[in-house]
């Protein structure tokens, strides 16, 4: 894996992954042209949780007609403001999901297969999540 930055002007950074995907960051700037990293960071988790919650579903003849994550962050006062603790959300909208298998979904992401909230909570920080099943309005 692989990520090259050249800064742009101020703080906006231009970034370009080894795959060839560019993007930006900025973190200081009156008007960010891209998210701060410690925002690229945070999105990371539920991202990654996400795929594979997705997959997971997908592979269970799950029918997803609908599915979101969300994430807030709480960061230590103290440089470096490391993050202490993540609370996910995840959304599943769905006609035949059911709680367990969505849950079931979710925890075999936290405890096998995400490597960013691997990666968080072997820093220390503590990640949360908590779930809301849905089903589609007819």
């Amino acid at each position: 894996m692989e990520v090259s930055l050249e800064l742009v002007e101020g703080f906006h950074l231009h970034a370009r992954t080894g795959s060839g995907i560019e993007f930006d960051v900025d973190a200081h700037s009156d008007t960010p042209h891209g998210p701060a990293p410690m925002q690229l960071l945070l999105t990371s988790v539920p991202a990654c949780a996400a795929m594979d919650i997705v997959s997971i579903l997908r592979k269970q003849r799950v029918e997803i007609v609908a599915f979101s994550a969300h994430a807030r962050g709480e960061r230590a006062s103290d440089h470096p403001r490391v993050f202490t603790a993540i609370h996910l959300h995840f959304v599943l909208v769905s006609p035949n999901a059911t709680e367990q298998q969505f849950h079931r979904a979710i925890e075999l992401s936290e405890q096998k297969y995400c490597s960013a909230w691997a990666t968080l909570r072997a820093s220390g920080c503590t990640v949360t999540w908590t779930s809301d099943l849905q089903r589609p309005v007819v």
